[in-house]
């Protein structure tokens, strides 16, 4: 018997149960995929807790890898056995699930399922940031927050790659040494540090180009305070609670920022884009630009995982092993 993870209720880990599953046939269009690895992330928390309502019961997760186990009718560019990875879609927390197959993602040999189950949400959102959000080039100046965290890890590196100065913050002095080994030019340590005053005073007092926020709460309007004029702020997230209502006032005139809240899953439902973002994600995965996870559980410890995430005590991207 297959076995699954189930959302019965909103709030805390404990509403997570793990339940039996029997495999489902694909309709017309539809892939069956048997799990290899699931990825966990952020937006799997914000759905347990209710910021992102879902109907209930609910099984979470919006990414993962595996093998095609049943192809549907209508399906001409897959078959049985071929390993595929996809992002931006809800049910990744089962041994088994139906899958578009325009969502499928057909993975090279050198690329390992739990790398790609590990990435692809990660590096969708790097990428919708670093080039629709605020295409960046050489010589831009990012601030990062959660520098050692998946998302963060990757933003720096893909940043580097173009020629970008990053300036992270990060809540450790163990995962400042992370941060710097991704390629960090300046690390700001400590959940009280003086963010504001840090990033003046390491650009001259201009504040950075572009900064990307998923931290959320009252760090959103700190970050507003560490960008130059004309300068951009991407919300990604709202890992220390709600952010606080910003009224236009604080974006302008005198600042004149753009604040912006991009969405993934957005991102990712746009079918073209979506193709070619994946295929630049794979490229960045061989490259190293992304890299694999870096805590593994097993699928019925996924309320853990969860916990684990949610109070900071991990760095890089977890994954589910069914």
């Amino acid at each position: 018997m297959d076995k699954k993870v189930e959302l019965i209720a909103v709030g805390g880990i404990d509403k997570l149960r793990v339940a039996d599953c029997f495999s489902q046939q694909p309709a017309a269009g539809e892939l069956r995929i048997r799990h290899q690895a699931v990825g966990v992330n952020f937006i799997d928390v914000y759905q347990r807790i209710g910021l992102y309502p879902m109907p209930l019961p609910a099984i979470l997760g919006v990414e993962g890898a595996g093998i095609v186990e049943a192809v549907g009718a209508d399906v001409a560019d897959f078959q049985i056995g071929d390993r595929v990875a996809y992002a931006g879609t809800p049910g990744a927390y089962a041994a088994t699930r139906l899958l578009p197959a325009w969502r499928s993602v057909k993975l090279p040999e050198d690329i390992s399922t739990e790398a790609a189950a590990a990435s692809f949400l990660r590096g969708l959102t790097a990428h919708m940031l670093l080039n629709r959000s605020h295409p960046i080039g050489n010589g831009a100046t990012l601030l990062v927050h959660a520098g050692a965290g998946g998302l963060g890890t990757t933003l720096t590196r893909w940043a580097k790659r173009r020629g970008c100065t990053v300036i992270t913050t990060v809540g450790s002095a163990e995962k400042a040494e992370v941060a710097r080994a991704n390629g960090a030019d300046h690390i700001i340590v400590g959940r009280e540090a003086d963010i504001v005053s840090e990033v003046r005073r390491l650009t001259d007092g201009s504040g950075v180009d572009y900064a990307i926020d998923g931290i959320g709460g009252e760090t959103l309007r700190k970050t507003l305070g560490c960008v130059r004029k004309f300068g951009i702020v991407a919300s990604t997230g709202q890992a220390a609670g709600p952010s606080p209502l910003i009224s236009v006032e604080e974006l302008g005139p005198v600042r004149s920022l753009t604040l912006s809240r991009p969405s993934v899953m957005a991102y990712a439902a746009e079918q073209g884009t979506y193709r070619l973002a994946t295929q630049d994600v794979i490229t960045a995965i061989r490259e190293g630009i992304i890299s694999g996870a870096g805590h593994q559980y097993a699928l019925t410890e996924a309320a853990q995982a969860q916990g684990d995430l949610e109070a900071g005590r991990t760095t890089g991207s977890l994954i589910l092993i069914p």
